[in-house]
């Protein structure tokens, strides 16, 4: 099962890289570095192309801005080589959890547990 499962995950763009992206990225890519979720980092060796190898699903949120900003040619060193210099009250990055089920859902939400404790309403009745 495990060669059937690497040919799918090679087939589909959901989950990992396509079969063209793995032979791209063997051929001409250059490993720049890795990032805490496991996201590898790639260059081509005129540096004109940069990309991204996800772990797991392909979501865009799950890239880290110090990395953005080597994506996106802000900087030209990579955090690997570089790291940027954080401040203390700087949050750590984590990824946009819209439409999962980890999403915020406030009090009185159809999604929280027990949707039908709302004591936060109260209905209008006429007079």
């Amino acid at each position: 099962m495990g060669i059937l499962n690497t040919i799918f995950r090679a087939l589909t763009w959901w989950d990992g890289q396509t079969l063209n992206t793995q032979f791209f990225t063997w051929r001409k890519g250059t490993r720049v570095g890795e990032d805490d979720q496991g996201n590898i980092y790639y260059r081509n060796a005129d540096d004109s192309k940069r990309w991204v190898i996800y772990n797991g699903d392909m979501e865009a949120s799950r890239v880290s801005p110090d990395w953005h900003g080597w994506l996106h040619r802000t900087w030209d060193e990579p955090p690997s080589d570089k790291p940027l210099v954080h401040k203390a009250w700087e949050k750590p990055h984590v990824e946009n959890l819209t439409g999962t089920a980890l999403a915020y859902a406030p009090a009185g939400s159809i999604r929280q547990k027990n949707p039908t404790d709302r004591s936060d309403y109260e209905a209008w009745s006429p007079e």
